[in-house]
């Protein structure tokens, strides 16, 4: 599916918050509601929309500590490793990169003293040869 510059400022609004209306969708991008509902309809059926979530405010964030941990793994544990880190409940985001570094994890913890003993059990896991972590002191932006 070709993705056009309306359907990028329809995504861009729902990025800004999926929980607008139709109508406020179709005021804001200056069409009707049956055209703001039919775009929306078609970008959910072809599955540019895979989904709607929940993104929390910068006030409940200030309260986390986050960081970014770099892991390096041989290509044969990749499999493993990623499916052993999707059951950490507070990693965030999972990445795969190019680089020294095989994977980024985001991980968002209560406390320094949470986020090291994630940290050192990602360290643990097996079939990771090495981490690198980077705290994250503050948010710019978040799209």
């Amino acid at each position: 599916m070709t993705i056009t510059e309306q359907d990028e400022r329809l995504v861009a609004l729902l990025r800004e918050n999926a929980r607008f209306s139709v109508s406020e969708l179709a005021r804001r991008l200056n069409v009707s509601r049956t055209a703001a509902q039919f775009r929306l309809e078609k970008l959910e059926r072809n599955g540019v929309i895979a989904g709607y979530t929940v993104r929390l405010s910068q006030a409940s964030q200030a309260s986390r500590v986050r960081a970014l941990v770099m892991i390096k793994l041989p290509p044969s544990n990749r499999l493993s490793v990623e499916a052993a880190l999707s059951k950490f409940t507070n990693l965030t985001a999972l990445y795969s990169i190019s680089g020294a570094f095989d994977l980024v994890a985001e991980i968002s913890s209560r406390s320094v003293e949470d986020l090291d003993k994630v940290i050192d059990r990602i360290g643990a896991l097996e079939g990771v040869d090495d981490t690198q972590s980077s705290v994250i002191l503050s948010t710019k932006f978040d799209r």
